[in-house]
């Protein structure tokens, strides 16, 4: 049986007929080498029995080997063109205790797989796990033919001297081939890995492939790979082609046609050996190098379903929708200036010819609408008792010299030629001067608006230009950076790089999730359109400043625009950073998330603070160093604060002692020093105001201000301290947002205290903010996905889209969030609208 077996596939192998030199010295040759094929000499110099079978389908053989003998199984089925069938070999060995694992090879048409039971898989730290029960799919190579008949053999061999037990089965996968929309659920263990195969269907160019479970663990992977031989379905080789990502619950890959040039691709699950790669616990550690641990049972149950993408139509209604979203602002914004354009005219064509008498009845001609004021661009002026008592007045003033609008317009013409700040605040008297009048009791905006316009124009300026320059050396090696990321996600598969909503994540080129930034794009028309704002109102304020109009010169908040300016900046770069930091967000980019957070949140604190105090706020470098330093702080406590106590010691102190130098500075209006005389005249204060006599706080308002600004810090430095949260970032964030709000709610509640009103525009922008807020943050909150987890974890996270089948909670937290900050930047804008025709001097700073 055995010669002619080896002589049948010897021969057919050939396929030549013996030629005519053959005589009696070849037969003899011809003898041996026969006898070569039944018995192979080992190294030792025995023979091995190579024990060839003709074996079936769905038939379980039980045999035995040693190294004596060699066994082959033949089998052979026919492959289709137009139908695939899977094959799998499962093998379980029934000996305990084997001295040498056993080695099955299976040689294929165009394809080899080999593997030994018991099956070895190694973990972290070389942990070694053995597995008796191992089941392959072999690889089904496409065949051009229409049927074709295909033969493949299995071998099993041990170099073990006892005989060892084994099963032998090898079976047909009827499913082996997925089908759009149907849910098909099946096993798998790390030495049973499993994997399908799926056609894109005609029409279909992009497809999601979802894989779910639910159990959390065993750890398992998802890998989408090419229709090739081999198939890396272990754990220690899933990783070498094709998309992978680590999965406990919730697994999904979006897979396009122009990736697979056969139109079909292969979805491979693997169970790990371990669970750490899905934040799961390390069960051992090894006492011993070649110490085998017993995995125990990781055999989980999943279920893959393939589904339809969307399609480009989608993606056109997406990009419209987005569009037509903040275009409507432009549009809106476009009306209302139109009205207020009509009614400007209206107001004019009144003051020029007055419905109840004519210029003849006057008898003088019709007076220019510039003498009027600012009537023209606010629609109100002054009375002249108005202006004749702020002349004559000189209560609470201290000092503060009271200008005619002559007086005014000569004392701008005939300034110096040199309007720098310095030269204005060294000058002795003055110097002195500001100690009389920022230490009143009650203070006025026309005290702390006493230097001039260009010179404060040219400060504030100064934010917008640096602001500008910084955004362009950020920008351009943050978008060099994503890039790489992209390509590196691209080239090697690895899907856990970046933390996507995988089952809303729209590729677009070599983007893997467009409409995460699509949905940025209103932070940049929205930015756009607020400098567009500020802009109008510059020319406005500067033509009326030309004209010297008493109200632009005398009356209202004095107009400085450079913040503004740097806000609306700020805005387009954030909807930029967050769009990169959308290309593939992860820990180590999150920062350009939100670092133009920080500046948006500081640059909104000081304008609410210039506002009042315009001689004494911030120079543009002052604030951008200490935004500097807090982004640095951002960074350090990314890399370096997860769980560190030391690191949260040193922040805590900190941050408590930046809190009480800013109050300190704030409550004294900058009228202090820090040097070596600090301590003995706190001491002198303290005896002064609690031991000798008990006297309350001179500024009573500002007090009430600073001591909850510090309780809030203090409560945020104590919250770090204990809970020491993984998302620094975050909060870093959340503390400059308490103090903005504290700030603004004391501003609003100041601003009603002291009889002033706010008019109905700037009601109507902080109501209608206050509500997209509030929405705004209920879909940040929905927490699609989150990299203080591992991918796997964060895949558990993952929803589907919910707007047009495009867009998730987090893109609709892009466009609320985008309007809820242009909102607020126009409450910071029109707040004050209604002192533009009070004089400063009547103005409460606080």
């Amino acid at each position: 049986m055995v010669l002619r077996n080896c002589w049948k596939s010897r021969h057919k192998e050939r396929g030549d007929p013996l030629p005519h030199w053959t005589g009696p010295g070849f037969g003899l040759l011809l003898c041996l080498f026969i006898l070569q094929c039944g018995y192979s000499t080992g190294a030792e110099g025995t023979t091995k029995m190579v024990i060839q079978k003709e074996a079936e389908f769905d038939i379980t053989y039980n045999d035995t080997v040693t190294n004596d003998n060699q066994t082959i199984y033949a089998f052979n089925h026919t492959v289709s063109r137009n139908k695939t069938e899977g094959v799998r070999v499962s093998v379980d060995v029934l000996s305990v205790g084997l001295e040498s694992p056993f080695l099955f090879v299976v040689r294929q048409k165009q394809a080899v797989l080999s593997f030994q039971v018991p099956l070895i898989l190694r973990g972290l730290y070389q942990r070694k796990y053995p597995y008796s029960h191992v089941g392959r799919t072999l690889c089904q190579p496409p065949t051009r033919a229409i049927s074709e008949m295909q033969y493949f053999f299995v071998d099993v061999s041990t170099l073990s001297s006892l005989g060892t037990h084994y099963q032998l089965r090898v079976s047909r996968v009827d499913s082996f081939t997925l089908h759009t929309d149907k849910k098909f659920s099946f096993t798998a263990s790390p030495s049973q890995p499993q994997y399908f195969k799926y056609n894109f269907p005609d029409g279909v160019d992009t497809v999601i492939v979802k894989v779910n479970s639910d159990m959390t663990f065993p750890c398992s992977v998802m890998s989408i790979q090419d229709i090739q031989c081999p198939v890396y379905d272990l754990d220690n080789n899933v990783a070498f082609i094709g998309m992978y990502q680590t999965m406990t619950k919730k697994g999904a890959i979006t897979v396009q046609r122009k990736d697979f040039p056969s139109n079909s691709f292969y979805v491979v699950v693997v169970v790990k050996t371990e669970d750490e790669a899905c934040g799961g616990p390390l069960r051992f550690y090894p006492l011993r190098p070649d110490e085998l641990f017993d995995a125990g049972n990781r055999s989980k149950v999943l279920d893959v379903v393939v589904s339809p993408a969307i399609n480009s139509e989608v993606y056109v209604m997406g990009m419209l929708f987005c569009l037509g979203i903040f275009l409507s602002f432009y549009l809106l914004t476009f009306l209302m200036a139109c009205l207020d354009n009509r009614r400007a005219n209206r107001k004019r064509e009144l003051l020029v010819h007055p419905p109840d008498m004519s210029p003849a009845e006057t008898g003088k001609t019709p007076a220019s609408p510039y003498e009027y004021g600012s009537f023209a661009d606010n629609g109100s002026t002054l009375s002249s008792e108005a202006v004749t008592d702020s002349a004559t007045s000189t209560d609470n003033n201290y000092g503060y010299l009271e200008r005619t609008l002559d007086s005014v317009g000569r004392s701008r013409a005939e300034s110096l030629s040199s309007v720098e700040e310095d030269d204005y605040d060294t000058l002795a008297d003055i110097d002195s001067d500001k100690n009389i009048v920022r230490t009143k009791k009650f203070l006025y905006v026309s005290d702390l608006s006493r230097k001039d316009k260009r010179v404060l124009s040219k400060k504030y300026q100064i934010y917008f230009w640096n602001i500008a320059t910084i955004a362009v050396f950020y920008a351009l090696p943050v978008v060099q950076l994503v890039i790489t990321y992209q390509t590196v996600v691209n080239v090697t598969g690895n899907q856990d790089i970046c933390y996507y909503n995988f089952l809303c994540a729209h590729p677009l080129g070599a983007l893997s999730a467009f409409n995460n930034i699509l949905s940025n794009v209103g932070y940049v028309l929205l930015g756009l359109l607020f400098l567009l704002i500020v802009l109008k109102r510059d020319i406005v304020h500067n033509r009326a400043m030309f004209r010297n109009e008493l109200n632009a010169l005398e009356c209202g908040i004095p107009k400085h625009f450079g913040l503004f300016y740097a806000m609306g900046t700020a805005l387009m770069m954030e909807g930029l950073l967050s769009a990169c930091y959308h290309v593939c967000p992860n820990y180590t980019n999150f920062q350009f998330d939100t670092s133009f957070m920080y500046m948006i949140a500081g640059l909104c604190m000081l304008k609410l603070y210039q506002k009042r105090h315009p001689d004494i706020n911030a120079s543009a470098y002052t604030a951008y160093a200490c935004l500097a330093g807090v982004i640095f702080f951002s960074v350090l406590g990314v890399v370096f604060g997860k769980g560190n106590m030391v690191f949260w010691i040193v922040f805590s102190v900190i941050h408590i002692l930046a809190t009480l130098l800013l109050s300190i500075q704030l409550y004294y209006m900058g009228r202090w020093r820090l040097d070596s005389g600090i301590m003995r005249r706190i001491v002198n204060v303290i005896y002064t105001d609690c031991v000798r006599q008990c006297s309350g706080p001179m500024y009573v308002d500002r007090m009430v201000l600073l001591v909850m600004g510090n309780i809030g810090n203090w409560s945020l430095a104590a919250y770090g301290l204990i809970v020491r949260p993984n998302d620094f970032a975050s909060y870093l964030l959340a503390i400059a947002i308490c103090n903005l709000l504290l700030y603004f709610a004391f501003y609003i509640i100041m601003k009603l205290r002291s009889g002033e009103r706010i008019q109905c525009l700037a009601l109507v922008c902080i109501l209608f903010t206050a509500v997209v807020w509030g929405f705004a943050l209920f879909f940040f909150f929905q927490g699609l996905s989150t990299w203080q987890k591992t991918p796997a974890e964060s895949r558990e996270h993952n929803r589907e889209c919910i707007v047009l089948s495009f867009f998730d909670d987090h893109d609709i937290w892009h466009f609320l969030s985008s309007i809820a900050m242009f909102g607020s930047f126009l409450v910071l804008l029109t707040m004050d609208d209604d002192l533009d025709t009070v004089q400063r001097d009547k103005i409460y700073a606080f």
